[in-house]
């Protein structure tokens, strides 16, 4: 019996409530106003317990928003005020980062209810100063000081794999195929429309060969989780619980340079391995994948590095956009960030939320068939960091 299998012990940790808002361009709203938007949905979507931690995922706002001290700035705005309240920046994979210490202190038993949130806003401030903000995750003495960017990094990267395998131009076309398909039916997303290939193919160049639809666009975004010890629990959640089976941060170079191989995305490796050994399961026991598709080029690093394709194979399970008929393993099932839009340092919340409500079976249309373990993984930067979850859907409390 895999550990995926086991009952459940009174310090599971579990996921018992999401709350989400659209993402977009939300002028109208603060910083601290987005983020409760989310905490408000979450309040509404289960039963509601005042937590004793909260970990606030961000990115950006010291850059964008002068803001420091969210944990305590949200905490208060939110009706919390006195409890522990922290921020965790690990860049694109700040999400993760704060759901990986949110689980670590329930597993620890130090706490019995965490809310975490995820939240960027990013359209108060000129493209000039967003681009500058955003490359400040790159190594700031050797990157970003030769004015490279994040953009550029992933354009690298691209064209290396390209030469390196020989592969078509259009290869990745299918990674936002796929991603702006799911997006139709997603409330949340900020592109709901399907595109054609010759959409991909008649697109401009962003950052050569990287063109418009290789890349995410960035946006306003918060999302919320409300998570539990199983022996916390004052009442049984109105929906199916969700388990953390596995949660693993691993961290690599900044500098794209100090890699032996870069095309090789160590820590997804690492991250991917030792979630999948936490949860006694293998790539072939996962349902859906929630990659991090900042830019194709990382969904089909990440799908080798992780173990679901083999060197120089990923982008083929892109092909026609079909990954989730033919491919074996669905991914961005909501429209990734390609299409929901990237939400920065609130990305990996995003996916841990859209994780839940698979395994719950309240995707909608969107619903994976049977869906019974999902994974979850956000990165930093250019694969500086890594975090991994694993999420599997329990019978009952």
């Amino acid at each position: 019996m895999t550990m995926a299998q086991n009952a459940k012990t009174p310090n599971d940790v579990l996921i018992i409530g999401v709350g989400m808002t659209p993402v977009g361009e939300h002028w109208e709203k603060s910083l601290r106003e987005l983020a409760l938007d989310a905490i408000t949905a979450l309040r509404t979507d289960t039963v509601w317990v005042r937590p004793q931690a909260l970990y606030v995922a961000n990115m950006l706002a010291p850059y964008l928003s002068g803001q420091t001290q969210l944990g305590a700035l949200l905490a208060d705005f939110a009706g919390l005020r006195g409890i522990e309240a922290i921020t965790i920046e690990a860049a694109g994979a700040s999400g993760g980062a704060a759901a990986r210490q949110a689980y670590l202190a329930l597993a620890s038993g130090m706490i019995d209810i965490a809310l975490v949130v995820g939240v960027e806003k990013v359209t108060e401030r000129t493209s000039s100063e967003l681009e500058a903000a955003l490359s400040t995750s790159s190594d700031a003495d050797h990157e970003a000081v030769h004015g490279i960017t994040p953009t550029a990094q992933a354009a690298l990267l691209m064209r290396r794999y390209m030469h390196e395998y020989d592969i078509p131009d259009d290869a990745f076309a299918g990674f936002s195929l796929n991603a702006h398909a799911n997006a139709v039916t997603n409330p949340q997303a900020m592109y709901r429309r399907a595109i054609q290939i010759e959409n991909y193919l008649n697109a401009p160049m962003v950052s050569e060969p990287v063109n418009l639809f290789d890349a995410a666009p960035l946006a306003d975004g918060a999302a919320a989780l409300l998570m539990a010890r199983t022996d916390a629990l004052p009442e049984s959640p109105p929906y199916p619980l969700v388990r953390v089976a596995a949660s693993s941060v691993i961290s690599s170079t900044v500098a794209l340079h100090d890699r032996s191989d870069p095309l090789q995305l160590e820590s997804v490796a690492e991250s991917s391995a030792q979630a999948f050994q936490q949860a006694g399961l293998t790539p072939g026991d996962i349902d859906f994948f929630e990659l991090h598709d900042q830019y194709s080029i990382f969904a089909a690093l990440s799908l080798e590095a992780a173990g679901f394709a083999t060197r120089g194979e990923g982008w083929r399970l892109a092909q026609d956009g079909a990954i989730a008929k033919d491919a074996g393993i669905p991914i961005c099932t909501f429209g990734g960030s390609k299409a929901r839009g990237d939400t920065g340092g609130a990305t990996g919340i995003y996916q841990l939320a859209e994780t839940t409500l698979q395994l719950q079976g309240r995707a909608g249309k969107n619903q994976v068939p049977g869906a019974k373990i999902g994974m979850a993984q956000c990165l930093g930067a250019s694969g500086a960091t890594a975090a991994t979850h694993i999420l599997c859907r329990e019978d009952g409390p």
